[in-house]
């Protein structure tokens, strides 16, 4: 009797482990359509699910979100779970105002955005008056009167060259901006010490901007901090001199920074009305700093579905040069078309991401956002750039989109074949071929057709009295064709 009751408690207990083994095993196969659409509807899902399952992304109705819970990823990205957790940007939450909050005793990734001369502290308060949330903004000048405006919005400042200025501004020179930087040298380093992302946004041209920008750059990537330099290109109406000195300070700038994003204020003029007031065009202008700076910081400071981290970001833009930026919105069936479309076609943009070797681009949308959506974003991202590049994605959901969708591409590693301002010449270039070859088609065709009046033929021209045509010379080209080239500019 006791024989068959000890065969009767074993029984039990094997059958015990497989019931309970049975209920808890975690199986790795992929989820059927149907059944995952039906579960979809119905509002459930597992709360684990494994990084090999796949899923159909070509279901509308699917979301995004729940799409990720259950481990799905996208073909070329570096992301399979819902948050990748880097060592440098440890992080559990962020607070109500987007900063960081620091989890296991690590300290926060800390973003500062240092804007220099007017057009930096002008973006500066922009950035303030829109409540940027989890940076830290200093505004830099010359002009201690100007930086009474900044400091009553809210931002640090400090007032370089108490010597060479006297606080009275530079003067648009930018050789007394740079002497002022120098003579602060030590309370600039302050400024940005213990930093792991340094912003540094100006408006080219000027004295203070062109002249100390540079210098702060160099301080910021002495700390060892990632620097990233946003400025601006001034207005083809402010002058030559403007211009000159701009593409000096530009070519300083790349010299001491990580990346550098740069902006033709010119392009503004494709995209704003012909009567928009001149205050209103340099506030656009300030207003694209902002959003170069809130595009990057966004990607890193917001938790996400799929998380975008420093590390992901240092990896594209650490001393990558030259770097285009395109933000997109979209909305409707094509929102995310729409949206992919216009962030890698910009009107700002100097060129194109066809040859970039880093992206990271970074998708936004409402709780309705579905993958479908995402999918064909981020297609649509991934055929435009190199095959090998490395291609970082993050994706989060922000309520306050609604049925909108926003991404942001930031692209880098480009060959540099740079102009005067160190971008991608390839367009300018072609423009320029172009314009040339429609020149002769012309000439051609004017000498083939008979005159009214019987007069000498026109002597012909020699070789020697040719000359190239450059992008100065206007004299040769016909008026319809000017006011095309002075739009492509």
């Amino acid at each position: 009797m006791s024989i068959i009751l000890m065969r009767k408690k074993a029984l039990a207990f094997l059958w015990g482990l497989v019931t309970f083994h049975n209920a808890h095993a975690f199986t790795c196969t992929p989820i059927n359509k149907n059944a995952f659409v039906a579960n979809h509807r119905a509002g459930v899902y597992p709360l684990e699910a494994s990084s090999a399952q796949s899923f159909p992304d070509d279901e509308p109705s699917i979301s995004f979100e729940n799409a990720v819970r259950n481990g799905w990823k996208p073909d070329r990205g570096h992301f399979i779970g819902l948050r990748r957790k880097s060592s440098s940007t440890k992080r559990d939450m962020a607070g109500g105002d987007g900063a960081l909050m620091p989890d296991g005793g690590l300290s926060p990734c800390i973003i500062k955005v240092v804007g220099v001369g007017g057009g930096g502290c002008n973006a500066v308060d922009r950035m303030l008056d829109t409540r940027v949330g989890g940076v830290d903004f200093w505004a830099i000048n010359t002009d201690a009167q100007a930086l009474g405006r900044s400091k009553a919005k809210g931002a640090k400042v400090l007032n370089i060259g108490a010597t060479a200025t006297r606080g009275l501004g530079a003067g648009g020179n930018p050789e007394v901006g740079r002497m002022a930087a120098e003579e602060s040298r030590r309370e600039i380093a302050a400024v940005v010490e213990g930093c792991d992302l340094c912003f540094v946004t100006s408006g080219m041209g000027g004295g203070t901007g062109s002249g100390a920008a540079p210098v702060v750059a160099e301080v910021a990537k002495e700390a060892g901090a990632l620097t990233i330099g946003i400025v601006t290109k001034p207005f083809r109406f402010e002058g030559k001199r403007r211009t000159t000195q701009a593409v000096q300070a530009i070519k300083r700038l790349k010299e001491r920074v990580d990346t550098v994003i740069i902006v033709s204020n010119d392009r503004l003029l494709d995209i704003i009305p012909d009567d928009t007031p001149m205050n209103r065009a340099f506030a656009v202008a300030d207003d694209i700093l902002r959003q170069g700076v809130v595009g990057i910081s966004d990607i890193i400071i917001k938790p996400g579905l799929i998380n975008v981290d420093f590390a992901d970001v240092r990896s594209v833009m650490s001393n990558a040069g030259t770097a285009l930026m395109g933000i997109g919105i979209g909305s409707g069936k094509t929102g995310a078309e729409d949206a992919a479309g216009a962030a890698i076609s910009s009107p700002l943009l100097d060129s194109t991401i066809d040859n970039a070797k880093g992206v990271v681009f970074n998708i936004s949308g409402g709780s309705d956002l579905s993958l479908a959506d995402v999918n064909r974003a981020a297609r649509l991202i991934y055929d435009s750039v190199e095959e090998d590049a490395n291609v970082i994605f993050g994706a989060l959901i922000d309520e306050a989109l609604g049925d909108s969708i926003s991404i942001t591409v930031l692209a880098t590693g480009f060959a540099d074949v740079s102009g005067e301002f160190g971008g991608v010449g390839k367009t300018a270039l072609s423009d320029r071929n172009e314009l040339n070859d429609v020149r002769k088609d012309l000439m051609k065709e004017a000498r083939s057709q008979p005159t009214r009046t019987k007069s000498a033929p026109a002597p012909t021209p020699t070789p020697s009295a040719k000359k190239p045509l450059t992008d100065d010379d206007d004299s040769e080209i016909p008026s319809f064709l000017r006011g095309l080239k002075r739009k492509r500019r």
